[in-house]
């Protein structure tokens, strides 16, 4: 299929041309003017041959970008036999040895931005928090208001500088983007190393300029750039490139390493190896299997190794104001926890209260990213003013609040100092006379690590006012959602757990005498039910909380309060992952079809006629089948004399007709001239996928008009045993094989044998809700 858009054109895989998706949509200047849902939309037309007319461009921060589908699918062609066939147990070995070693520099490498992420953040936002202090503490209000607020500008503005010029694709959490990836869906310069490059120091700006995001979810997104960077053999455009990388040439193997570096940045970001696994195999991958899942143990094995080492070197204070914090790990309560009748049905209670507050948290998010596409589409200086007037509203909020609350007296009794000296505690002065201190600078006046550890501090050692959890609350809650969606990389992990363990408290503070549990205890529980709310995650979240607090007792409650926010949440909306794929237009296939799915057959949904080549075809038919169609796929049909009847050879892809016609092995005659002369001009390597955008193009050609009347063998290159379906087959069922054997071109072939020998080929975008409602509307009535 003609995945790609190229030269302002894209065609259906049946090449029939039509316009790129802005002329047809007619957008012009004002591309998402009357978009609704989904933002990327696509338009049908019923003529007299049926065409494919869905979306072939996603959001790629905030422009329209063409996308491709990945080929997860072992290319099996004469030159692939021939290249195993010839491998010996060293290359094997070298092979096998070469995983090992990738997953392991993934490891050590995410591990390592893991760190200088944290130690940044650390460094950067204290120095900011303490001059801010300083001056408060010699009442100069205003100067501390202008320093606090300049800083964070001056950081705000700088990532979001790196978002707007540099890489557009860094911007938001990435976690879509990676979940979109593992799905089969190739967006444009998502794994580029300068979007790695951007994702780590816009992170660290952003987090550290006060926003109320988190750096977890492009921690995600890092450890996938790391992998795909290590995987396609570094990068040609920057001068690194490792030639021993070659046998990793392949989607296949890449999706794997990818899969590792996603779960390596979960446990780089939470200090959580074994949630780093199943974050990976919940939320991101659509295709495990036993092997993947010891490699993916043994990368986030290796990241927590790299983050202990370091953290114990920080210990003695080598990193400046990093100290002990940084790598959240909060110790919520050691001692066990008795639960009652009242305690379980606290807990169902923050689970149900959890679901609403999270579906409504995505319903707003989405209605946010909605508008400010609006914005930021416009350029990147218009992206730069949204993040400067977002940084700040931050600023006067978190400045702001703590001076409108009372202070409060010292604890008589208190195991921490109060007030407290340096940039972290409970206990922050801020404006407050001796032997007092303000409650909500200790939340706004902090990181948002230390500020989460404040929240899960013991009632023994803490207990906040019910008027600072409810403005905390409400605040977070609203700054966090109209956060994310700027153009600086922003995760939602920290954000919701900010406003879950506040929300937990809030309750545990209501009831009173009525529950027996910790308010740090209520706190984990109530994070635990936003986080399921938001984002709709079970094992992973729940392991992920553990690792956390080091309690394994919370287990049980951590379970059900999960369970319980998920299912309430789920009947609203979907999680908010899953919602801004859809809203970026990125064809994610699901791994269940929809109900309507059943009521129709393969035949119903294939367009026509194909564009198809003889086993032994001219070069010229070759080369102005590829001009005038973006076809990654072409049929090869073997008819007389090659064959008694017309029938299916197999398929060949773009790419390989690409090589082969470079190299220019032509024929005069139609004739077979066999694998063997084509394996002694190339070798398997040469059709290997490129990087990033370093493939043959048609202008590379140099074919000559007596080339054109020549002829060339493609059954070398052709894969000769593709999938198939019967024109009958469900569409239910075509959609599961699609998606769980990871094609990129399913061929469709026909119930008799007195038609021709394939009916149509069934790709991604044929699956899609857009396409099939756009063919049958009835159906829509059965969603």
């Amino acid at each position: 299929m003609g995945e790609e858009a190229r030269d302002g054109a894209v065609t259906d895989q049946y090449g029939r041309l039509h316009h790129d998706f802005d002329v047809e949509r007619g957008l012009g200047n004002d591309r998402f003017s009357g978009i609704e849902e989904p933002l990327l939309v696509s338009s049908m037309s019923r003529g007299g041959t049926r065409t494919n007319f869905t979306s072939q461009t996603a959001i790629v921060g905030a422009n329209l970008c063409p996308i491709e589908s990945l080929d997860y699918e072992i290319f099996e062609n004469d030159l692939f036999d021939q290249d195993w066939r010839s491998r010996k147990k060293s290359d094997i070995f070298h092979y096998v040895t070469l995983k090992w070693t990738l997953a392991l520099l993934i490891g050590l490498a995410t591990g390592l931005v893991g760190f200088f992420n944290n130690i940044s953040v650390e460094n950067i936002a204290g120095f900011k928090l303490l001059l801010t202090n300083n001056l408060m503490s010699k009442h100069r209000y205003y100067e501390a208001f202008a320093a606090y607020a300049g800083c964070n500008m001056v950081l705000a503005v700088m990532a979001a500088a790196l978002c707007a010029y540099i890489a557009p694709a860094a911007a938001g959490s990435g976690i879509p983007e990676v979940k979109a990836y593992l799905n089969g869906v190739d967006a444009h310069t998502i794994l580029a190393p300068g979007t790695l490059f951007v994702k780590i120091f816009g992170s660290i700006f952003g987090v550290a300029a006060g926003f109320v995001v988190g750096k977890e979810g492009p921690m995600v997104h890092t450890g996938a750039c790391i992998a795909n960077l290590l995987g396609q053999g570094g990068s040609q455009k920057y001068g690194l490139t490792w030639k021993w990388l070659r046998y990793f040439k392949n989607d296949r193997d890449r999706r794997d390493l990818i899969t590792c570096g996603a779960a390596a940045g979960v446990a780089a970001a939470f200090r959580a190896p074994v949630g780093g696994v199943l974050f990976a195999l919940e939320e991101a991958a659509s295709w495990w299997r036993s092997a993947l899942l010891w490699r993916t143990f043994f990368t986030t094995a290796v990241v927590a190794v790299v983050l202990r080492t370091f953290i114990n070197f920080c210990k003695d204070g080598n990193c400046g104001l990093f100290g002990q914090g940084g790598l959240i790990m909060f110790e919520v309560d050691s001692t066990p926890a008795n639960f009652t009748t009242p305690d379980f049905l606290a807990v169902i209670f923050l689970g149900i209260i959890g679901g609403v507050l999270g579906s409504l948290y995505n319903f707003l998010v989405d209605k946010v990213l909605r508008t400010y596409t609006r914005i930021n589409e416009k350029g990147p200086r218009y992206k730069i003013l949204l993040v400067m007037a977002i940084s700040l509203l931050t600023s006067c909020c978190s400045f702001g609040l703590p001076l409108i609350l009372q202070c409060l007296p010292c604890p008589a009794q208190s195991k921490e100092e109060c007030p407290t000296g340096g940039r972290s505690g409970n206990y922050k002065i801020f404006q407050c006379p001796p032997n007092h201190y303000s409650e909500m600078a200790s939340l706004f006046m902090a990181t948002k690590d230390d500020a989460i550890r404040n929240l899960f501090t013991s009632d023994s050692e803490k207990e906040f006012l019910l008027s600072t959890l409810l403005i905390f609350f409400v605040a977070i809650y609203l700054l966090g959602i109209i956060t994310y969606g700027i153009a600086i990389p922003s995760g939602l992990f920290i954000p919701v757990i900010l406003a879950g363990a506040s929300y937990g408290r809030l309750v545990r503070t209501i009831l009173g005498p009525l529950s027996n549990l910790d308010g740090g205890l209520f706190a984990l529980l109530g994070a635990a039910s936003f986080l399921g709310g938001t984002m709709r995650m079970t094992v992973s979240l729940c392991i992920i909380l553990l690792e956390l607090t080091n309690n394994l007792l919370m287990l049980p409650s951590v379970m059900l309060v999960l369970l319980i926010s998920k299912t309430v949440a789920d009947i609203f909306n979907r999680g908010v992952y899953d919602q801004i794929v859809r809203l970026k237009g990125l064809p994610y296939m699901e791994a269940h079809a929809e109900p309507y799915m059943r009521n129709l057959v393969a035949s119903d949904v294939v367009s026509g006629p194909l564009i198809t080549f003889s086993g032994v075809e001219k070069v010229g038919t070759i080369f102005h089948a590829l001009r005038a169609t973006t076809h990654n796929g072409f049929p090869v049909i073997d008819e007389p004399p090659f064959s008694n009847a017309p029938e299916l050879c197999g398929l060949v892809l773009r790419s390989h007709l690409l090589v082969l016609l470079k190299g220019k092995r032509f024929t005069e005659q139609r004739v077979v001239t066999g694998s063997e002369e084509v394996t002694r001009r190339f070798k398997a390597r040469d059709f290997a996928k490129p990087g990033l955008g370093k493939g043959i193009k048609l202008e590379d050609l140099d074919l000559q008009e007596e080339d054109m009347e020549m002829y060339v063998d493609l059954h070398p290159i052709t894969n000769r045993s593709p999938y198939t379906v019967l024109e009958t087959t469900s569409l239910a069922k075509a959609a599961v094989l699609f998606r769980e054997l990871g094609l990129r071109h399913l061929c469709v072939v026909p119930k008799t044998s007195e038609r021709p020998p394939i009916a149509g080929i069934l790709t991604r975008h044929d699956f899609m809700p857009e396409h099939i409602l756009g063919l049958y509307p009835r159906l829509g009535s059965h969603r």
